[in-house]
């Protein structure tokens, strides 16, 4: 087990911690991960009374833990190692001097500062922390995205940091990456002989990698429309997903090899710029629409104002390197899609020769299907005899993997998989700097042709599959995607 550890949370009562890392750290709590006298500092200047503080967090365990969680079970020792501090990160005052005496009188305790907060205040939080000398050999400190909303933002904000903390110890946070059914993307290409020999430009005809929500703004009106689904989405999750689908096999599975590979593949990614945008890239926003049998707003409605902000992203994405020279990747994101999904599709190549006649019935190519969300799961979609006819016919079946049905127990909570990572002081599945700075730097050519207005933002119905254009950015090429067009038959065997 690692040593004891103290984690410092600023913004030790917003969002983000009372709703992911707080259940996140009680379950690791129950599951006896934290290491002995470790504990939890909340860091807020919203921070109160003691005992008013702890039953906001014990109400949210009970808002965020699953049916068959209990808040109760182990409350009275994950209380105890929380504590709520009144500290104003912007303001240098006797508030961090008691958060100083709290961490010195446990020196052998390694720290761990998240910084559970807006971006533009990173710089002055790590000054105030380096002035009280908090930050040890050992420490660490996690950093929630969005980091900046271009390169240049992005690198300053990863300079600021660099000041007071070593490349060793930054951990860029995505959830993505967190996610179980993510990292067995890692497992299914480098454990299985069956797939490595065909993952190339050889076998594959293209990939489709798509995160969509039914959600519209929920209570983030102001984050995201500075930010965007291309900042929200594409910068991070799915160019990340993206990288972990392409990358080469590393040497061996250790962090810097790892990263090394992903990094390899957003500098082989094709720049997209000036006509190409127009030909491979589409933007939308959501107008009125049905979903669930309700009529929702549009954007502009949910909002209360018209904005220019895409809700809707889909991009047609090439990789020159030699594994995949001419294998095209369709990344799609969208709010208020007709399901939400999250999940990475490997369409095979047609066969090369049919030695059956017209009468069998239509032959598809293979597709390998990984569903990250919900209904976690790995599909193989092949052809087989149609049973029970005497007659030669085909159709198309699935090999199907559940994770819930297969792994007893099995659940999957992103940031207790990344706190556990950062505890054991592992960065395996968090961004290199490198790596996000040449992801904004495919990005950003993108979203200056955005600001001239080229192409137009596009529109589309909430509950719809996204903006006609996306689905012709498939058809162009004789291609749908795997949504849109799928067999039912085999898409019920999800459920």
């Amino acid at each position: 087990m690692s040593k004891p550890i103290d984690i410092v949370i600023f913004g030790g009562f917003g969002d983000l911690a009372l709703r992911k890392l707080l259940p996140a750290l009680y379950r690791m709590e129950v599951a006896g991960l934290l290491p002995g006298a470790s504990r939890i500092l909340l860091a807020s200047g919203s921070a109160g009374t003691a005992g008013k503080d702890l039953a906001a967090v014990r109400d949210w365990l009970g808002k965020m833990l699953t049916a068959n969680e209990s808040a109760d079970s182990h409350w009275p020792a994950f209380s105890a190692r929380l504590q709520a501090l009144a500290v104003d990160v912007t303001v240098d005052d006797e508030r961090w001097v008691h958060l100083s005496e709290l961490l010195n009188q446990r020196p052998l305790h390694e720290r761990i500062f998240f910084l559970a907060m807006p971006p533009d205040v990173f710089d002055e939080t790590c000054v105030t922390l380096s002035a009280h000398q908090l930050i040890t050999a050992s420490s660490r400190v996690v950093l929630e995205k969005p980091l900046g909303h271009d390169k240049a933002s992005a690198l300053e904000i990863n300079s600021v940091v660099a000041r007071y903390f070593s490349e060793d110890r930054i951990y860029r946070i995505d959830h993505y990456l967190g996610k179980e059914t993510v990292q067995n993307l890692l497992a299914l290409r480098f454990a299985n002989e069956l797939f490595e020999p065909l993952w190339n430009r050889q076998h594959i005809d293209h990939i489709q990698i798509s995160i969509s929500e039914q959600v519209g703004l929920e209570g983030r009106k102001q984050f995201y429309d500075r930010t965007g689904a291309m900042r929200d989405m594409v910068q991070n999750h799915l160019l990340q997903l993206l990288c972990l689908v392409a990358m080469e096999p590393p040497n061996k599975m250790l962090a810097e090899q790892i990263r090394t590979e992903k990094l390899k593949v957003l500098q082989a990614l094709r720049p997209l710029v000036d006509h190409d945008i127009a030909r491979h890239v589409v933007r939308g926003q959501y107008v009125r629409g049905v979903m669930a049998g309700q009529e929702v707003p549009s954007y502009a409605e949910d909002l209360g104002k018209d904005s220019d902000t895409e809700t809707f992203v889909a991009i047609k994405a090439h990789i020159d390197n030699w594994r995949w020279s001419g294998v095209p990747f369709y990344l799609r994101t969208g709010k208020r899609m007709r399901q939400r999904c999250a999940e990475v599709v490997i369409q095979f190549r047609a066969l090369t020769h049919n030695v059956f006649d017209a009468t069998v019935g239509q032959l598809h190519a293979n597709k390998l299907v990984i569903r990250l969300q919900p209904d976690e799961g790995i599909q193989m979609v092949m052809m087989a005899k149609k049973m029970n006819q005497v007659d030669m016919q085909v159709q198309q079946v699935a090999l199907n993997l559940n994770f819930h049905d297969t792994f007893a127990n099995f659940s999957s909570d992103a940031y207790q998989r990344l706190l556990i990572n950062v505890i054991q002081n592992d960065l395996s599945l968090f961004a290199h700097v490198q790596e996000s700075l040449a992801a904004w730097s495919w990005v950003d050519p993108i979203m200056a042709a955005w600001r001239r207005n080229e192409p137009p933002m596009q529109t589309y119905e909430a509950g719809s599959w996204g903006p006609d254009a996306s689905a012709a950015l498939l058809h162009r090429d004789n291609r749908a995607w795997h949504n849109n067009g799928f067999n039912s038959n085999i898409r019920n065997l999800w459920r």
